[in-house]
């Protein structure tokens, strides 16, 4: 055989367990609560912007807040290096993501279900709503599905929500900001 051929087997070899160790990290984040809204994952959220091989054979994984400052931040980044020391992937590290910042518009359609599912109604698809509350378009109880609703505070229980109330079944609820 010749070296060419040994080389591009060995390389290929490489890349399928790069590729395997990945996808495990995959994985091992998407079990990874979200600590103020256990309902939903860090990968539902969108908090993880990638995992990427990198050539030195350490596995990058980049981690976005949903805003600078964001208290979860650091319990976020404890757990997925927790997750990821559990799932044996070999050499990691966790980087900070902030540019493009985290936009509303990363949930995915899981986590928009879940959170629905939770209690919270999930954020509009599009974050170029700048006020965060659907304008003048009225937010639908998850619980009644009524829209005879009315925001009671612009902040709810973290600051990426506004606290509403149902009109019809009285209820409260949190409504997830588009940001």
């Amino acid at each position: 055989m010749n070296a060419a051929l040994l080389e591009n087997d060995a390389s290929m070899a490489a890349n399928a367990r790069a590729a395997q160790r990945v996808a495990r990290a995959w994985a091992a984040l998407a079990l990874v609560e979200d600590p103020e809204i256990p309902a939903v994952s860090v990968v539902d959220l969108g908090l993880i912007r990638c995992v990427t091989a990198r050539p030195d054979g350490v596995l990058e994984v980049g981690l976005s807040p949903t805003y600078v400052g964001c208290p979860a931040t650091e319990v976020i980044r404890h757990f997925v290096t927790e997750s990821l020391s559990a799932a044996d992937i070999g050499s990691f590290v966790v980087t900070s993501v902030l540019s493009p910042a985290w936009s509303s518009d990363w949930i995915s359609a899981e986590g928009r279900r879940k959170l629905l599912l939770y209690g919270i109604v999930p954020p509009e698809h599009s974050s170029t709503m700048r006020d965060g509350l659907r304008g003048d378009r009225p937010v639908g109880c998850p619980r009644c599905h009524s829209t005879d609703t009315e925001r009671t505070s612009e902040f709810g229980s973290t600051p990426c929500k506004a606290l509403h109330r149902c009109r019809a079944c009285l209820e409260p609820f949190e409504y997830f900001k588009c940001i």
